[in-house]
């Protein structure tokens, strides 16, 4: 799965010549322009390195690099510091707020890209996670978070997720499921087994069980996991 990068910075120009290089590159991008909608699109998206321009309207850079080091998520991201503010005070700075990497402007893009590889290798974040809209799985971790919080899944109903989120879109029948989340049983696994742990998973991810948005029943078929 190719890395997502989310990239805060107020000078449209400026996040469209980054976005351009990186998904040049094969990563998924995010922007927001401004810190509150950074804040909400970190929420729901759970990048896993932010590209931040220090300058910006309401929420400056180095509250929001503060404030995605205190609140609770299932990993803190990489963070690398884009500013024009280039005193070597204010590089210490940026690190000891949490910066994994700073760079100055103006800038060259090729570097930018350089220094990107370099903090996701450094830090050993490979993004081996899932996230759609506030639900984030960590296949490594056996852990699943909804807006923020890590919600307690059987395994059953983990690899019953994992499956179906993986391959969003995709019809699952009942009887794929049971040989995927029952793989060994001896004892006989009846369909409706596969409709409890569905409706069971449902209370835990879904706003409104009764009327799932994530986990769709296709009449006559199975269900599957509508997303992106």
């Amino acid at each position: 799965m190719n890395p997502k990068v989310m990239i805060v910075e107020d000078d449209a120009k400026i996040s469209n010549l980054i976005k351009l290089y990186l998904e040049r590159d094969s990563y998924k991008t995010l922007q927001a322009y401004d810190g509150i909608e950074a804040q909400e699109l970190y929420l729901r998206h759970a990048p896993c390195l932010i590209i931040l321009d220090l300058m910006l309207p309401g929420i400056s850079g180095e509250e929001f690099c503060l404030w995605v080091k205190s609140v609770e998520t299932p990993e803190d991201p990489a963070v690398i510091m884009l500013s024009a503010k280039a005193r070597t005070q204010e590089k210490i700075n940026g690190l000891k707020l949490g910066a994994d990497d700073y760079m100055t402007k103006p800038f060259s893009p090729e570097e930018l890209m350089a220094h990107v590889e370099a903090v996701l290798r450094r830090t050993g974040r490979l993004c081996q996670k899932i996230a759609h809209e506030g639900l984030v799985i960590k296949p490594r971790k056996g852990e699943v978070w909804l807006d923020g919080e890590e919600i307690e899944l059987t395994s059953y109903e983990f690899n019953l997720l994992y499956l179906l989120v993986e391959s969003p879109g995709q019809v699952f029948s009942r009887e794929q499921l049971i040989d995927h989340i029952h793989p060994r049983s001896d004892a006989e696994i009846f369909p409706r087994t596969i409709d409890a742990h569905v409706k069971k998973l449902r209370r835990k991810i879904e706003e409104h069980p009764g009327q799932p948005k994530r986990i769709v029943t296709v009449r006559g078929m199975g269900y599957k996991f509508v997303g992106k």
